[in-house]
């Protein structure tokens, strides 16, 4: 596996810079998440500068991420845009010759891609998801990009039985699974057996984990239920047999620390560095 972050670098592509991939670089990592924007937001000379400013510092571009509408949406056309938006973010990604693009499913809550709304439980929108997955996952095989899809408890992907049933019914080579297993803590027994939740989530995927994000988590006070993310190494997940039981899965994936403000992110680094030590194993170079 590959060590790699979210959010070191500037998420406007225009000031990124040789001395943040030299900052990235020092810290051990070895991949990283470069944000896309809007469709066509960039010219496509300027995922090529980027691409070769990290490429000539040993840094991969494990995921690409951009912006475009909900896939999940009532409007027929609104996921059809999200649809074409994803297929314009697909020609990015080759560009920056990224080893993933990252898929969320969108949301029925204007408030954002994975706030909570009652009908992304209900089945007519998961047929909705599985619809445009399709139409997206047709297009990234025609490119040749490969789509790193993720879910959450919150969203209409909220259970590891939801996505196998996505990856069972959308069996395109281009469609896997982005890993975030704190993303499916749902209940009180979840969040106290959270290996228990990886084994789960990873025989969900069926060999098809593409990339990883990595956090931590701890069950706050407040009534009735709150799961707050933490640093790496300062919450309930067991880090060693997390990482053991990825690399047994999938030993060629990045796993990018996520959600963490820049000040944090050494630390991180350093604990699931001594994790990776604890379980025998080293990160692969590029």
């Amino acid at each position: 596996m590959q060590s790699g972050v979210v959010g070191l670098l500037p998420s406007d592509l225009g000031k990124i810079t040789l001395g943040d991939i030299r900052e990235l670089r020092a810290l051990g990592f070895t991949g990283t998440t470069v944000q896309l924007g809007e469709p066509d937001q960039y010219q496509p000379e300027e995922f090529q500068r980027i691409r070769a400013m990290l490429h000539g510092e040993g840094v991969a571009v494990a995921q690409a991420n951009g912006l475009y509408p909900s896939l999940v949406d009532h409007d027929e056309k609104v996921r059809a845009a999200g649809i074409e938006g994803l297929k314009r973010h697909m020609q990015a990604a080759r560009l920056l010759e990224a080893h993933t693009l990252y898929v969320r499913p969108g949301s029925l809550n204007p408030a954002g891609s994975w706030a909570p709304h009652p009908e992304h439980q209900r089945e007519p929108v998961f047929e909705r998801v599985i619809s445009s997955l399709t139409a997206v996952a047709v297009a990234a095989d025609a490119e040749g990009v490969i789509l790193a899809l993720e879910g959450h408890v919150l969203s209409v992907l909220d259970r590891p039985s939801r996505v196998s049933e996505v990856l069972r019914r959308v069996p395109a080579k281009s469609l896997g699974m982005n890993f975030d297993p704190v993303n499916f803590v749902g209940s009180i027994w979840d969040a106290w057996t959270p290996q228990a939740l990886i084994d789960r989530l990873l025989d969900a995927t069926s060999g098809r984990v593409v990339a990883a994000h990595w956090k931590d988590y701890i069950v706050d006070s407040p009534l009735v239920l709150h799961i707050s993310e933490v640093p790496i190494g300062e919450g309930l997940v067991d880090h060693v047999a997390g990482l053991t039981a990825l690399n047994e899965a999938a030993p060629d994936t990045c796993v990018l620390i996520e959600h963490l403000p820049p000040e944090q992110i050494p630390a991180a680094k350093r604990n699931i560095d001594a994790a990776m030590s604890d379980a025998g194993l080293t990160w692969d170079e590029p």
